[in-house]
């Protein structure tokens, strides 16, 4: 068991420098432990059942399965696990996305630094956390009348989550059998998957599926 006064973290980021510069960060606090990193969601997922940490702080724009898709297997996995959301986007379509799937705290990259510590400090107590540059993002459109984002006005709002891997896969060039051999399916259940893409986002290529991937913010231009 985990000494109480040290909180274990997995850092999970596309980005090597975010997470070497993370793991520096909260290296410098004798309470935190960074124990695993890893540079794409599955396999995060399953580094973080291997060594069940206490809190995950997750991107959201990664190849293959976004941050926002991770958060569900993440919670089944390890239910007794934080997630904390670390990303660049801070429109309230993410942040909504992302607490509706089970993530327990949301923080802008953009933050100061010694804000990460706090987050991460806030999740693992059983709290909420928002960070104030999204929250005052989300508070100054809502003050300008703008609607909230996403109960899905987003077409990806209508997938299933194996219809959002499915759609992330495609997005980045693989093909049928590839994304059957990823995701374990059939090459048949794959071509289904397919088709209904092709009819509820009204994209009938790859090259249009990654357009609307890398506009919705889940995957780098």
């Amino acid at each position: 068991m985990n000494d109480k006064q040290t909180i274990t973290i997995v850092l999970i980021d596309d980005q090597a420098i975010v997470r070497a510069a993370f793991k520096s960060l909260l290296e410098r606090n004798p309470n935190f432990r960074v124990i695993g990193d890893a540079g794409d969601a599955r396999t995060g997922i399953d580094l973080v059942q291997k060594l069940q940490p206490d809190v995950v702080v997750l991107d959201i724009t990664m190849p293959g399965l976004s941050g926002i898709d991770a958060v569900v297997p993440l919670k089944r996995a390890v239910p007794a696990t934080k997630v904390l959301m670390a990303s660049q986007h801070e429109g309230m379509k993410f942040v909504q996305q992302a607490l509706q799937a089970g993530a327990d705290g949301y923080l802008s990259k953009d933050s100061e630094p010694e804000e990460l510590a706090l987050a991460i400090e806030s999740v693992r107590r059983g709290d909420s956390y928002l960070s104030p540059k999204v929250a005052n993002g989300i508070m100054a459109r809502a003050l300008r009348g703008e609607a909230p984002a996403a109960n899905d006005s987003s077409a990806l709002g209508t997938l299933t989550p194996r219809e959002r891997e499915v759609f992330q896969l495609l997005a980045l060039g693989k093909a049928n059998k590839e994304v059957a051999a990823v995701l374990d399916l059939s090459l048949g259940t794959v071509k289904k998957h397919r088709e209904n893409l092709q009819r509820k986002l009204d994209c009938h290529s790859a090259a249009e599926l990654a357009r609307m991937a890398i506009r919705e913010g889940l995957l780098n231009v």
